[in-house]
C-alpha cells in the first residue's frame, strides 16, 4: 500500500502557448503545491513569438502532484503524460 506522504515522479511534457509566456506557471507549481519541478528539457524563443515546450519531472505526494495537474488542466495548457526525455 502505498503512503499519502510517499514521494513520487511524474514525467511530463507541458506546451505553454505565447500568451502564458510572462506567467510563472512552473513556479506556481512549486509555491503553490509544494512540487520539486526539474525541467530536463525546454524549447523557448528568444523573442517569445511561437509557442514554448517544457520536459517536467515533478516530484511530490500524489495530492501535490495532482494538484499541479488540475492547475494546469484549468489553465487549459497541453500536456502529455509520462513522456521520455529526448531530443526534439
Amino acid at each position: 500500500m502505498i503512503s499519502e506522504n510517499t514521494l513520487n515522479h511524474k514525467r511530463i511534457r507541458l506546451r505553454i502557448p505565447k500568451d502564458y509566456h510572462q506567467e510563472p506557471v512552473i513556479s506556481r507549481l512549486v509555491s503553490d503545491y509544494g512540487l520539486v519541478v526539474n525541467i530536463t528539457a525546454a524549447m523557448l524563443g528568444a523573442n517569445a513569438i511561437g509557442d514554448g515546450w517544457f520536459d517536467l519531472d515533478l516530484q511530490g505526494t500524489t495530492t501535490q502532484i495532482d494538484g499541479g495537474l488540475t492547475y494546469l488542466n484549468t489553465l487549459g495548457l497541453e500536456i502529455w503524460h509520462d513522456i521520455s526525455t529526448g531530443t526534439w
